[in-house]
């Protein structure tokens, strides 16, 4: 039970309060489509060599555990390698010789590319409005239910293969879609060819690699963290194993490392990046420095340090570093390290401690300000935040036993190990510090935006594959802006991200600002030059494909996202439970039951530990392809005028069939569709709140 020193900030008060110099930087409460994303994708394990390209620059560099990943970076895992991603509460893990890359990740999507080798994914939980797409050379994936999933891509691009242990995917390929069912393996070949063709069967067997990802996934179903706090916290499935959760009586359940240096303090063992759109980051070289140093806060009490998480709550938000900075130039020069501000002087910080508002130095709205705060501490109370004036904050950590660390502008901004540049200065001279912030004032250059202090040779992918164009069934946002485009815009603003109204005149008015994505439509517009060859399927007896309408742009994160999660206060949902997306209403909501299973040769072979090899698949069961349908995002009339390619040469008498039900399903608004049920996976559970 958490005991609050003094009644607890509501949530509508600490809105009521926000210091009024945030209307000008800040976009209003209304814009907050512009708010950063509230999570990320950590790199959370790493072995052999594995390697990485930030989406704003083009040197590939040795990828470093704890990075946070977005939109437009790349990972190579080599010979021998392997590598995890987690992003909320589902994991994405990397086979040796993979190619890797987010092309879109934001509240509600998370869109990848795998352009060869494997990829195991964990999806814990699958929120109403969220979509999980694996874009292949052969075929665009969607994840349509929590569950465990495999894709593979051949060295050649040319086969992929979907292979669903629990839960249900849709292939997407040439204008048309099927279905994967559970324990089942689907091929395409040629997907971006001539002659696409597709076939489904029992699923094959598993190897080592997938019993390695499913040793990973019992820590995180097995981790005690996960009564403290939300399974969506990223990074808690490490705190059971490297350190021990202690009651106190002022701050309720906190986390101690188990083994840490002498004179260890937070955000001292590693080095900080800039991570766009968030800005200075920090990533800690501890296996566990993850959730500590991006969620919560940490206070030294009991002769050490401990991480004080907050509240449970569904939906955490992500931080690049909870710290306030201190310094001016005055001060840099009284400890000898030059001036300071965006030149050459030094750079000071310590942690925020609870009770204690975070505010970002990057572009957001005061509902963000209120979510990073009020979902992520444990108490709010007693703060003055009526003005901008950041002294007026009694912050507890600043006299706590080496809780400031001090480095130089180099070690700062050239990405060095801070632990290794620490400055000592006199407790004095700290005292005498003033607080300028919650984000350093320095100028990012190329190092800082690859995050190594120098060039660290790095394996890199074939230059086939990181060019080898990949199907997408929803148009991901535009790649990021080169970092070089952006550079003399940031020294205008040492420390501050650019807007959003920057980086589009940047796009717009700069060459070479829009990188190529290396992407192409799962459904084309009808009309070029050739008509698009149709997904044939590879014997008989499969279930048909039923026809999906030309993929549209997304609009960059949608302002009815702001909305959206007000009427529906993150609490309330049990994490795995919720129901299933309403704008696939007929995957289950169709009335008419599936046909009645086909016979099988031999009943055993859809056991799990018991499946046929490769190639001695039975046939499997077939399904109606209507009521697996998707609803696409194309307006009506598009259906009905899209010239269907029914008379299609391979099974005519099934395609004219499926042709009238295939509109129905389509016909009812999103808000109207009936929820269904999704079956929740028996491994996860609902949050616990402490009592």
């Amino acid at each position: 039970m958490r005991i609050a020193p003094a009644p607890l900030l509501t949530a509508a008060w600490l809105l009521a309060v926000l210091p009024a110099w945030q209307g000008g930087d800040r976009p209003p409460a209304a814009q907050s489509d512009r708010d950063p994303p509230s999570r990320v994708g950590r790199l959370s394990y790493i072995a052999g060599s594995v390697s990485f390209r930030p989406g704003d620059v083009d040197d590939w560099t040795t990828a470093t555990i704890n990075y946070p990943l977005h939109n437009g970076d790349h990972l190579w895992t080599d010979s021998d390698a392997r590598a995890e991603i987690t992003v909320g509460s589902s994991a994405f893990r990397l086979a040796p010789q993979s190619a890797f890359g987010f092309l879109a990740l934001d509240d509600r999507t998370v869109q990848v590319r795998l352009s060869q080798g494997s990829l195991n994914v964990r999806v814990r939980n699958l929120g109403d409005n969220e979509s999980l797409e694996i874009d292949t050379p052969s075929g665009a994936v969607s994840l349509l239910r929590t569950g465990v999933y495999r894709v593979d891509v051949d060295s050649t691009g040319d086969t992929t293969s979907v292979t669903v242990r629990r839960g249900e995917a849709e292939v997407t390929a040439s204008g048309s879609a099927f279905s994967v069912h559970p324990e089942q393996t689907a091929m395409v070949v040629g997907g971006g060819g001539d002659s696409p063709t597709y076939d489904v069967r029992d699923a094959i067997r598993s190897d080592d690699w997938e019993d390695w990802c499913a040793s990973r996934d019992r820590r995180w179903d097995d981790a005690r963290s996960s009564r403290y706090v939300s399974r969506d916290v990223i990074g808690y499935e490490d705190l059971d194993e490297n350190g021990d959760w202690r009651e106190t009586p002022d701050y309720g359940e906190v986390w101690v490392p188990r083994t840490v240096a002498v004179g260890w303090a937070p955000y001292r063992y590693g080095h900080w990046a800039w991570v766009e759109p968030w800005g200075w980051t920090w990533i800690d070289d501890a296996p566990w420095g993850f959730a500590p140093f991006h969620y919560g806060r940490w206070v030294y009490v009991g002769g050490g340090w401990a991480w004080v998480p907050g509240h449970v709550v569904a939906r955490p938000v992500y931080a690049p570093a909870l710290v306030a900075f201190v310094g001016g130039r005055n001060w840099s020069v009284a400890i000898g390290v030059g001036g300071g501000g965006g030149g050459g002087g030094g750079v000071a910080w310590f942690p925020l401690g609870p009770e204690e508002p975070y505010y970002p130095a990057y572009h957001v709205s005061n509902t963000y300000v209120r979510q990073v705060n009020v979902t992520n501490v444990t108490n709010v109370t007693n703060i003055n935040v009526t003005n901008v004036n950041v002294t007026n904050i009694n912050y507890r950590n600043r006299g706590a036993p080496d809780a400031v660390t001090v480095v130089s502008h180099e070690t700062f901004v050239q990405s060095r190990p801070v632990d290794r540049g620490v400055i000592v200065v006199p407790r004095e001279r700290l005292e005498q510090a003033r607080v300028v912030g919650f984000a350093a004032r320095v100028t990012p250059t190329h190092q800082s935006v690859v995050g190594q202090p120098t060039a660290v040779e790095a394996r890199r992918p074939p230059e086939s594959v990181t060019t080898r164009e990949v199907i997408v069934r929803r148009q991901p946002p535009p790649a990021p802006v080169p970092f070089a485009a952006r550079e003399q815009a940031l020294a205008a603003h040492p420390g501050r991200p650019l807007d959003n109204a920057t980086m589009r005149t940047l796009r717009t008015n700069t060459p070479n600002a829009n990188p190529r994505p290396f992407v192409r439509p799962a459904s084309p517009e009808q009309g070029g030059a050739r008509p698009t060859p149709e997904l044939r399927p590879a014997r008989e007896g499969l279930p048909p494909s039923r026809t999906v309408p030309p993929t549209v742009a997304t609009p960059a994160p949608a302002p009815s996202r702001a909305p959206a999660p007000a009427p529906a206060p993150a609490p309330p949902p049990a994490e795995g439970e919720r129901p299933d997306r309403g704008r696939r209403p007929s995957r289950e909501a169709s009335p008419s039951p599936a046909p009645p299973p086909a016979p099988q040769p031999a009943p055993a072979g859809n056991q799990r530990g018991n499946r046929p090899d490769r190639g001695a698949r039975a046939a499997p069961t077939p399904q109606t392809p209507p009521s697996d349908q998707r609803p696409a995002p194309s307006p009506r009339p598009k259906r009905a005028d899209r010239p269907a390619p029914a008379p299609a040469p391979t099974p005519p008498p099934e395609r004219k069939k499926a042709e009238p039900q295939r509109k129905q399903p389509e016909r009812r608004p999103p808000a109207e569709q009936p929820p269904k049920e999704r079956k929740a996976e028996r491994d996860t559970t609902k949050e616990k709140k402490p009592a």
